[in-house]
Order: C-alpha cells, then structure tokens, then sequence
C-alpha cells in the first residue's frame, strides 16, 4: 500500500483508544471554495493512510472528521459534529501528519511526523 502525502490518525482521548471507523475528507481550497482530493475511514488503529495523491501541490488544505456520526454510533452525545482542520502544504516533497485528539466535548491538533 502507498501511503498518501497527507496521512492522519484519530485518537479517542476520552476513551482511551483510536477513534475506528471515522469518516474524512481531504479537500483542497481552489479560489473560494473547496474540492474534494479523496476521502476514506479511519481503520482500526484510527488511521487514515490513503487520503489522496503521494504527492499534492504546494496550496491549502482542509481534513473533515465526521466526529458526529462516530459519537452517535457510541451512544455518546458530542458538540462538535464535525471537525475542519485547514493546514498549509509548502513543501510537494515533504509528508504532512495531521492528527486529531478528540473527546466528545474538545478536540486538539498538532503537526506529527
């Protein structure tokens, strides 16, 4: 499997554990909106590896979790539905890590390696 230029993982920090079974989205901003690169589900491990290209031109990006569908399945309430992380890609050569801590009522981010 080729692993994609973006890549992301979820953990469930009220949990304990990956968040699985996580839908996202990577979409490139193209003027005044956004298009959508590629889309998959975390995996077990809370994992998403193939989100798009191996490589993506320099731009501004955005990766949506649906948070809201991944709590309701837990029986768990949430406020946030969904979550937008938007980063900048400088570097065409360069990996990009973007992952997400989430409970049902905070989530943090952070550039991983």
């Amino acid at each position: 499997m080729t692993v994609s230029q973006v890549t992301t993982h979820i953990l469930d920090t009220g949990a304990g554990r990956p968040a699985a079974g996580v839908a996202v989205g990577l979409y490139a901003r193209d003027g005044g909106g956004w298009n959508l690169v590629a889309s998959g589900t975390t995996d077990g491990d809370g994992r998403a590896k193939d989100l798009g290209p191996e490589l993506l031109p320099a731009g501004t990006y955005r990766l949506n979790f649906a948070t809201g569908a991944y709590y309701e399945g837990l029986g768990t309430a949430t406020f946030f539905p969904e979550v937008d992380l938007v980063f900048s890609v400088s570097d065409a050569g360069e990996h990009y890590h973007v992952p997400l801590l989430l409970s049902p009522f905070a989530y943090s981010t952070y550039r991983g390696s």
